[in-house]
């Protein structure tokens, strides 16, 4: 199994242009919380909880995480959890309000994120590897204890890698 380092500094290939990160602080929770929010019915409460199709995502998705790196994992499977009360908020009301919101969430999400790889003048990671759809909400994440000075020997391994964050032109239309 690739190392957390590996998945991120992989990632941030794709991801230096400081513009194109920033999106990905909008986009991507939007859209973590849209496969949420879709992924929420068909589902049924049991003990409180609410059982459905996002809730075997969330929890495999925060078994590669915690798998990976322990402090990121808790980050990550909080997060993911509430995405899931949110998801479960959405899926028991009406069906207009659910898709909307769902379907809404994730094509701005998407829309933002496209527009940051216009500035990055590169495709999206996971047109390369669809892991980069699971390492994207974790590459959030790490960027947002990079810049409140967390975890710096794992920030230095990924620049070391992908080279540092910076604005640049763009070079080519996607």
């Amino acid at each position: 199994m690739k190392t957390l380092t590996d998945y991120l500094g992989q990632y941030a290939e794709y991801h230096r242009d400081r513009r194109n990160i920033a999106s990905h602080f909008i986009g991507i929770p939007m859209i973590v919380l849209a496969v949420a929010v879709l992924l929420s019915r068909p589902g049924l409460e049991l003990g409180g909880l609410w059982l459905s199709p996002a809730a075997l995502v969330a929890l495999a998705a925060a078994w590669f995480y915690l798998r990976l790196d322990l402090r990121f994992g808790v980050v990550m499977a909080v997060l993911l959890a509430f995405c899931l009360w949110g998801g479960a908020v959405l899926a028991v009301q009406g069906t207009a309000l659910w898709l909307g919101a769902g379907v809404g969430l994730f094509v701005v999400g998407w829309v933002i994120q496209f527009i940051g790889h216009y500035y990055e003048g590169r495709k999206p990671a996971f047109v390369d590897d669809l892991m980069g759809l699971v390492v994207g909400p974790l590459f959030v994440v790490a960027e947002l204890a990079f810049l409140l000075g967390l975890r710096d020997e794992v920030r230095r391994e990924v620049e070391e890698r992908a080279g540092p964050t910076c604005i640049r032109e763009r070079k080519a239309a996607i």
